[in-house]
């Protein structure tokens, strides 16, 4: 006699009670061939209403259903997983596209497996497909596809069991000339994305242990030569139930080529500033401190660059007249530009140097700056006043010079800074008479008698002429002349004498 018990039979409606609720498809069919049952879940995943809709059998659930493959092959009859099921096969986890046959457009994705139920035994008692619906996984995959695809930012993704790559975006493709054939299949190695970067054995250590690379430089090799450079980082992904690697990329190459655009472009500023014959110097803004100044700068001025440097013009007292250089720098604070203003600079050793300065506001590394430019015109200022000196020298006494020398000696002073105030044609009569008397040298006593006039309105007609052509000695009058043609021809009737006229009537 046996005492073992009797194992518990299965209750087929205690089953049907039991995965009626599951989240899973269940379908049960018998030996024969007949869908016997269905729980809500698996009808729900052919958007049926019935268990009816799934048709009585698997050859009526062919006919309204059409089954692909994931690569859009069609399953022929006999490779359904109901059919293959009730031949015997052992179905693993196959994930296919579902449609109704009224309908193709309509897709939805199942993957299915099989379970064979027994009673007693091994004699199989029901035959089960357990369907998971992964339509939302899918879509979301394929809405990750289309966006990786569509997205400018350069992308790669490698699959992590061999570190190959299986997806490659336009983006990068763009960036770095490559074709699709170049990098799909290809390793991390091969193309060489960490081989030119500083922390490229971190990033391959990481990525072996399947963690997070955060964002670092790297130059990635191009296919013609060069590279490119860019900030690279990795997120661990899942691309079709497969642990991936998905890069981003950031192009920074354009950057690159900015600052190499900029470096050079301040180089050679700084060996223009540095070389230059003008002297010229750099200082802030805000407080006009000094933080540069070219060798010509430093040789005017006496100082060496040390002595500069971070120090203003008020403290180094570098200005005579301490108004007008107040006035400069107003004038540089409303961004007002600064041109061949004339001030006197007070050099080191104690001299003087007459200078034109001109100045205007830059930028320079994100902070306003001023540069300045001088021109040196001491040498200028002396000979030109060594030669108005000479001319007056020449005026006083022109019997020991003949005319075309006293015309030469007033012509040297073409660029005299003098600064007319009219023209030749606005003087009047008496004017250009006066005038053409001082060019042939004429004192004011010469004039006074020539012209029967006392020498206080001589003076005063002189006085007047030089107000209204700007000049204030007798040699910048004779040079302001020349400088418009007018020679101051003699004038033959004045050189008349009165009593002479009388002497010639009564004889």
């Amino acid at each position: 006699m046996n005492d073992e018990p009797e194992p518990p039979r299965i209750n087929r409606g205690s089953l049907q009670k039991l995965i009626g609720g599951l989240s899973d498809g269940i379908i049960l069919l018998d030996k024969a061939g007949a869908i016997v049952w269905a729980n809500d879940s698996a009808i729900v995943m052919h958007r049926a209403n019935a268990i009816e809709e799934l048709g009585g059998d698997a050859t009526e659930y062919r006919r309204r259903f059409t089954l692909r493959y994931r690569n859009n092959h069609p399953l022929e009859e006999g490779q359904y997983p109901i059919e293959r099921l009730l031949a015997g096969e052992t179905i693993d986890d196959v994930t296919l596209e579902v449609s109704p046959s009224t309908d193709l457009d309509l897709v939805w994705v199942h993957t299915v497996r099989s379970m064979i139920i027994s009673d007693i035994g091994d004699k199989a008692d029901v035959l089960a497909l357990i369907l998971r619906d992964e339509t939302p996984r899918f879509e979301a995959e394929e809405r990750f596809e289309r966006s990786f695809n569509a997205n400018p930012a350069p992308g790669l993704i490698c699959r992590l069991e061999d570190n190959r790559f299986i997806r490659v975006n336009g983006g990068f493709l763009e960036m770095t000339g490559f074709s699709r054939e170049d990098v799909i299949g290809k390793t991390v190695d091969a193309v060489g994305l960490f081989s030119n970067c500083e922390t490229g054995e971190d990033a391959l250590l990481k990525l072996s242990e399947r963690r997070v690379i955060r964002h670092r430089e790297a130059l990635v090799p191009l296919p013609n030569g060069g590279d490119r450079l860019v900030i690279v980082a990795g997120e661990p992904i899942s691309v079709i139930e497969e642990p991936c690697m998905l890069f981003t990329f950031a192009d920074l190459d354009a950057r690159r080529k900015a600052q190499n655009a900029l470096r050079q472009s301040e180089e050679r500023f700084s060996k223009s500033f540095r070389l230059s014959p003008a002297p010229a110097a750099i200082s802030r803004l805000d407080d006009f401190v000094f933080v540069e100044a070219n060798d010509a700068f430093l040789q005017t001025s006496g100082y060496a660059l040390t002595e500069v440097v971070s120090r203003t013009a008020a403290e180094l007292k570098l200005w005579e007249d301490t108004a007008a250089r107040r006035t400069l720098e107003q004038k540089l604070r409303d961004n007002t530009f600064v041109r061949n203003e004339p001030l006197r600079m007070k050099q080191k050793d104690g001299g003087t140097a007459d200078c034109l300065v001109s100045a205007e506001r830059v930028e320079i590394n994100d902070e306003q700056c001023v540069i300045w430019a001088l021109q040196d015109v001491t040498e200028r200022s002396r000979s030109e006043a060594q030669l108005v000196e000479a001319i007056e020298s020449v005026m006083a006494d022109t019997s020991w010079f003949s005319r075309s020398i006293v015309d030469r000696l007033a012509t040297l002073k073409q660029g005299s800074t003098a600064v007319p105030t009219a023209s030749l044609m606005e003087l009047s009569e008496r004017e250009r008479e006066i005038l053409g008397l001082i060019c042939v040298g004429k004192s004011d006593a010469e004039m006074a008698k020539s012209l029967h006039l006392s020498k206080n309105t001589i003076r005063n007609h002189v006085t007047s002429l030089y107000g209204k052509i700007g000049v204030n000695r007798r040699a910048a009058a004779v040079i302001w002349a020349r400088e418009r043609g007018f020679t101051g021809a003699p004038n033959r009737k004045a050189a008349v004498r009165p009593k002479d006229t009388k002497s010639s009537s009564s004889r």
